[in-house]
């Protein structure tokens, strides 16, 4: 079984991914798109998010959310 830390470990791969997706979120609410296309672009990140999400609660359980929040509240 993969440590966590280690870099190249599925877990951390995911956890990267999901933080890539709330950045990009983020400079969307941000962005200069308007309307529809804002809200399209910000629900296909959440949306993609979630499954992250299942993804990893399907590899390391419960303690999957704490894990998410730990990485997103290191994102600035």
């Amino acid at each position: 079984m993969q440590r966590v830390s280690e870099p190249g470990s599925e877990v951390a791969q995911i956890l990267a991914q999901i933080s890539a997706e709330y950045q990009a979120a983020q400079r969307g609410m941000g962005d200069f798109a308007y309307g529809a296309a804002k809200h399209e672009f910000i629900s296909a990140r959440m949306a993609h998010m979630g499954r992250l999400h299942v993804e990893l609660q399907s590899i390391v359980g419960e303690s999957a959310i704490a894990m998410i929040a730990d990485t997103l509240s290191k994102v600035h």
